[in-house]
């Protein structure tokens, strides 16, 4: 077998590219000229002056989107609580392959969403993320006893003496007799 090749093409003209002077100079298109005046106005795009330095505005405008962005992702799973939720009351409390799949789902997405926080929140560097890091793990920590609640309706948890009566230490006796106890 021939090894596959990965092929990549970049669409982002640089500004010494060839192609970037011609692109500029063609008309806008319909609606767009709106669009190229603000960003002229506001430094953004190649036209408008330099991309090296960003002015005050341009950083708090940026820093404004990390933290939107960053609560978009802290109340992610808040979405999912409601979808899962409803999948698992649909399922119903029978054992069968569909159920588990789904409790299992709202009991290890959870975790492994907690585990990879860091990742998730990487790229939003320079902000303040403990609020929106709080509002994840505490999402999580719901959809997780959500799972739990759904595990406990379909007896699966140990929640009853029954469950433990296999680590009961039973008494050996060391007489036995054939003559019933009398009652005194």
């Amino acid at each position: 077998m021939a090894p596959q090749q990965s092929f990549s093409i970049d669409l982002v003209l640089k500004e010494n590219h060839k192609g970037y002077d011609l692109l500029h100079k063609c008309p806008p298109l319909v609606g767009m000229k709106g669009v190229q005046t603000v960003e002229r106005q506001h430094g953004v795009g190649g036209t408008g002056g330099s991309n090296t330095t960003m002015t005050q505005q341009q950083k708090n405008l940026l820093a404004q989107k990390k933290k939107n962005k960053a609560m978009s992702l802290a109340t992610g799973p808040g979405q999912q609580i409601l979808m899962n939720a409803f999948m698992m009351y649909m399922s119903g409390k029978q054992l069968n392959i569909f159920s588990i799949s789904v409790t299992s789902m709202a009991i290890l997405n959870p975790i492994r969403g907690i585990l990879s926080m860091e990742q998730t929140f990487g790229a939003l560097e320079g902000v303040d993320l403990q609020v929106p890091k709080l509002i994840f793990v505490g999402l999580n920590l719901a959809w997780f006893a959500v799972g739990l609640y759904k595990m406990s309706s379909m007896r699966l948890l140990p929640t009853t003496s029954a469950d433990w009566t296999g680590s009961i230490v039973w008494k050996e006796m060391m007489e036995t007799s054939s003559i019933p106890p009398t009652g005194f």
